[in-house]
């Protein structure tokens, strides 16, 4: 019977709607409970639910310190049933005064440091509320947010925080959801509430004026914002964006004209450990040629010591180029993706932001004034109801000592409510003194006064804002730039132009001889050797090509596939060994090989040519790449390969080919392109071009035959004279027999 009734409960569901379901279900889950912060207090679940278990707790900031796992276990036992090292990690981060600009917990013991080391076990730590989380707690138990149930049903959360501080923008937050990300770098407090201020005068402030006094982040660590205003502004329009900043810095010196360089601020999330450790792998692979040596002499101040290699180094092109390849400089992205009081998830720009705040903050003002108003009309309520106790004491002690049922008949003797009446039987004897009587009309008085100041601001818009104006200027007092914590930290620096630093200032030159073996394997040895030095290769393998250049020259690499690609000399393996494949130094497949390896000369010109006989002139300078991947120059067809390169300087051009038919012809007849198939060289019935040369008619070609080179004149080539295109003559007797040009 059970199993027919269950039978009849499955029902078919296509899988595609059902994981559809699913995943949405998913999505939703971490868009709103875990991954993006709300726009009214800036925090997500696990932050919110951590700062209301440890009020719950009294850890407020004059209170004693309590163990963490206390209140991780509080915190995961009643509100958020995760992972106790998320919910720890969560909470160390917001004691973290290197990664939050206004912590909200106090901690004592190990938290971390900037060098990337993590906190000590919870069992070891110990923490606290900070004066900031107060602030954003303050009013919880006045009806100003919304409550609902835990996830077992036993206990409540907010589902918001008042928020008395604007702590969205003032401490930022990051992470990634399903389908979208949110990354808020931290601002001032003090420069946020002046642009509240402003949004409250003028709600249709420009972008342009809130930037004047929100003028970027001010990051924990310091640093230096080297943004360009415009980009600022555009970023905080559009709520997308990223700041540039870069580590503060000084020079010392140090005597006898030589000086040092001290960073004292790093960017914002930057592990120094691992910052200095990337900077010395830099050093060892020559990247960062200025630099002699860094030195952590940091403390509890940060002091890293950048020593030049020599004192004719300046200061700002060593900086320079160490913000160019290493995190000296960052990129603080923007992305304002959060949750707004509908619990809608959009991006805002920082006047939607800070409108949201304000808004939320009047919704905490009405809330909290319908809240002391019921108050007040209650105790109000009782107080007439002691006023007529007093009046009638004697009655009222007759009553109660005689009568049965004495709330019910004083009741209907003084046409007293419920509430009153119970508040009269509850009444202690020692307040039937006549003073209690005079603080009671005073009371009554001064609440009377209060209902109607409040019944005032409730009709008047207008003295809302102004209400909430004031609360916000005791924020900016209790937060502001005048406090140690409030005091700005990330300095507005001027955008940095766009000069680009060459390649011979920042590598030291040097002569080097570049060795490249027949399986292509390359390296570059000090000085330069002389042509008969001997060279060791692997077995099997001999040389190829033996160039002579500095160690700041660029080498050119012409292949098969008609690709070139660039690569510097200072990034060759050293002459020691048997050096390295350069195909894995620039991505070239085994079913390619290489055609020429040259030193490049800028404003020269090569002759490029494939199999098929088609070639043209190209510029060096149109031929030099900037990605691993090369540059496309000579376009060949399926079948054919690139497989001449020589330099294009002469007045004639000379092409022999597999059938070992020379023709020559005048140089002006080749075009100068950028990119392309060329135009026909030579034409042939069988085979294809084998080599080609450019060179001077008075100086002739050469061509090696067995051990004797052998040159022909101007009057022995006369005879192979034509035009480009030609199938051309058999060479001359003497000429090489592996159809080759010297």
């Amino acid at each position: 019977m059970s199993r027919k009734s269950d039978a009849a409960e499955i029902i078919p569901v296509p899988l595609a709607e059902s994981l559809s379901e699913r995943y949405l279900s998913y999505a939703l889950s971490t868009i709103m409970a875990r991954s993006l912060p709300d726009v009214r207090d800036g925090l997500k679940p696990v932050h919110r639910r951590l700062l209301y278990a440890m009020r719950q707790l009294r850890l407020d900031p004059r209170s004693g310190f309590k163990k963490c796992a206390r209140v991780v276990g509080d915190v995961i036992g009643k509100y958020h049933p995760h992972g106790e090292a998320a919910v720890y990690d969560a909470m160390v981060r917001l004691a973290q005064d290197f990664a939050v600009r206004y912590p909200l917990v106090d901690g004592q013991g190990n938290f971390g440091n900037v060098d990337g080391d993590g906190a000590a076990a919870m069992r070891y730590t110990e923490a606290r509320l900070t004066e900031v989380a107060e602030a954003l707690l303050e009013g919880i138990d006045q009806d100003t947010v919304d409550f609902r149930d835990t996830y077992d049903g036993e206990e409540s959360e907010p589902v918001v925080l008042p928020a008395a501080f604007p702590n969205l923008l003032a401490n930022g937050a990051s992470g990634i959801a399903v389908g979208m990300a949110t990354s808020i770098p931290p601002h001032n407090a003090h420069e946020l509430c002046d642009a509240a201020l402003h949004l409250i005068k003028k709600p249709n402030a420009r972008i342009e004026t809130l930037v004047e006094m929100v003028p970027g982040p001010d990051l924990p660590t310091g640093g230096i914002l080297v943004e360009s205003r415009e980009a600022v502004i555009e970023a905080y329009r559009t709520g997308r964006g990223a700041f540039r900043v870069r580590a503060k810095w000084q020079v010392e010196k140090i005597g006898h004209g030589q000086y040092q360089i001290v960073v004292t601020e790093l960017p914002y999330q930057v592990p120094k450990a691992r910052l200095i450790e990337k900077v010395a792998d830099l050093m060892a692979a020559k990247k960062v040629p200025w630099l002699a040596d860094i030195v952590d002499e940091s403390a509890e101040d940060i002091r890293i010591v950048l020593v030049p290699r020599s004192r004719s180094v300046k200061a700002e092109a060593l900086m320079e180029s160490l913000f160019r390849v290493s995190e000296f400089e960052v990129r603080v992205p923007l992305n304002l993706n959060v949750l707004d009081a509908d619990n809608t998830p959009r991006v805002m720009s920082l006047r939607d932001a800070l409108q949201a705040f304000l808004d939320h903050r009047r919704e905490v003002l009405l809330r909290r004034s319908k809240y002391r108003l019921d108050q007040i009309e209650r105790r109000l309520e009782i107080l007439n109801g002691y006023l007529v106790a007093y009046l009638n004491i004697d009655e009222v002690i007759r009553i109660i000592r005689e009568e049965d049922e004495p709330k019910s008949v004083m009741m209907k003797r003084w046409d007293l409510t419920d509430v009153q009446a119970e508040a009269i039987l509850n009444m202690r004897l020692r307040n039937l003194r006549k003073l209690e009587e005079i603080e009671i009309h005073s009371e009554l008085s001064d609440l009377t006064d209060e209902r109607k100041t409040l019944k005032a601001l409730l009709k008047n818009e207008k003295a809302q804002w102004q209400r909430i104006s004031e609360e916000i200027r005791d924020v900016r007092t209790r937060f502001g730039k005048e406090t140690e914590l409030g005091a700005r930290r990330t300095e507005i620096g001027e955008a940095p132009t766009a000069e680009i630093v060459p390649l011979e200032a920042m590598v030291e030159r040097e002569p080097v001889t570049v060795i490249c073996s027949e399986k292509g394997w390359i390296r570059a040895a000090r000085g330069h050797l002389a042509d008969d030095a001997e060279v060791k290769f692997k077995e099997g393998d001999r040389l190829r090509w033996r160039l002579h250049a500095q160690s700041t020259d660029k080498l050119l690499v012409f292949a098969t596939n008609g690709r070139f690609y660039t690569i510097t000399c200072d990034r060759l393996p050293g002459g020691r060994g048997f050096g390295e494949p350069l195909r894995l130094m620039i991505e070239l497949g085994n079913e390619h090989d290489l055609v020429a390896l040259m030193v490049y000369r800028p404003k020269q010109r090569l002759l490029v040519a494939a199999t098929d006989g088609r070639g043209f002139l190209v510029d060096t300078d149109e031929v030099t790449a900037q990605k691993r991947g090369g540059k496309q120059v000579l376009n060949v067809a399926a079948g054919v390969e690139a497989v001449v390169c020589v330099p294009g300087e002469g007045d004639r051009v000379a092409v022999v080919g597999d059938n070992h038919k020379l023709l020559v012809f005048n140089a002006d007849e080749l075009p100068v392109m950028t990119r392309g198939r060329g135009v026909m060289l030579q034409k042939y019935k069988d085979g294809g071009l084998s080599d080609a040369r450019v060179f001077a008619i008075e100086d002739g070609v050469s061509c090696r035959q067995g051990s004797r080179v052998r040159t022909f004149t101007r009057d022995e080539l006369e005879d192979w004279v034509g035009k480009r295109g030609n199938a051309g003559r058999l060479a001359p007797k003497g000429f090489s027999k592996q159809n080759r040009f010297l």
